[in-house]
């Protein structure tokens, strides 16, 4: 008897948006889901199937603030084959890993709660591989359900994930968008992975780079365009920081 793949679908800090993607894509969804045992899904489901058993599968969404999802994360992690960093808090801790490495962490926690606050042990907003190896990632604020169920029957056939290694901008063309930069609009579309279809651009919205920094993008030519322009440093730095979180620090290696 063949027995269906075991997979999972976990949340942390963030806002779950990437699992109610995949909730609301039920018309596609029922589907895929004959073919796997899901073993937990809070956000699908009040069954709790959850056990110690191993996964084939965990999506895994959100970024880790505290000592206890710490834990949980190197628990889970410890029982699957494959884990997937779903989304772009678990892949680059999203915004609340905005000013990574950026002062000081404590002392904006404190500028929110004083110091009888004991509930959790929380420290700066990490993505998941600081903690665990992560298998693959699908970055995404939310993600693309057309990039998870194209890539779910992937995982299942132990096949690698495939994403857009190219820019928004490329997405931009195909919908034949008007360049916001030529408008000295600080779009963020040269230097973000595409896999979003424009979905800003087209409104005649910048990209905030939700998709995390395209592999080789040209950073220092799109900085460099708009320093001529009306922009600061600054002010181009903390727009890419808002979704790049601590994969800041890799961009700036490219400048």
């Amino acid at each position: 008897m063949n027995l269906k793949p075991k997979v999972g679908f976990y949340e942390f800090t963030g806002c779950a948006g990437d699992l109610l993607t995949i909730v609301h894509s039920e018309d596609y969804l029922l589907d895929v889901l004959k073919s796997i045992e899901v073993c937990s899904f809070r956000l699908a489901s009040s069954q709790k199937k959850e056990t110690n058993s191993p996964l084939d599968i965990a999506f895994v969404e959100g970024s880790i603030t505290t000592t206890e999802q710490e834990e949980k994360l190197k628990e889970l992690r410890a029982k699957s084959k494959i884990l997937v960093a779903l989304g772009t808090c678990a892949a680059f801790g999203g915004v609340q890993a905005m000013y990574s490495g950026k002062g000081s962490f404590l002392k904006r926690f404190r500028s929110v709660y004083d110091k009888g606050f004991k509930i959790v042990q929380a420290f700066e907003s990490k993505p998941l591989d600081a903690f665990v190896k992560v298998d693959y990632f699908i970055p995404g604020c939310p993600i693309s359900a057309r990039l998870f169920l194209f890539n779910l029957p992937r995982l299942l056939a132990n096949l690698p994930v495939e994403l857009p290694n190219y820019p928004v901008c490329v997405e931009c063309k195909w919908r034949e968008n008007e360049c916001l930069l030529l408008q000295d609009i600080p779009c963020l579309g040269p230097v973000t992975r595409g896999g979003c279809e424009a979905r800003c651009p087209k409104d005649n919205l910048p990209c905030v780079g939700c998709f995390g920094p395209v592999p080789g993008g040209n950073v220092l030519s799109w900085e460099k365009n708009l320093l001529e322009k009306k922009w600061t440093a600054s002010q181009l730095e903390k727009k890419m920081r808002f979704f790049f979180g601590t994969k800041i620090k890799e961009v700036k290696r490219r400048k």
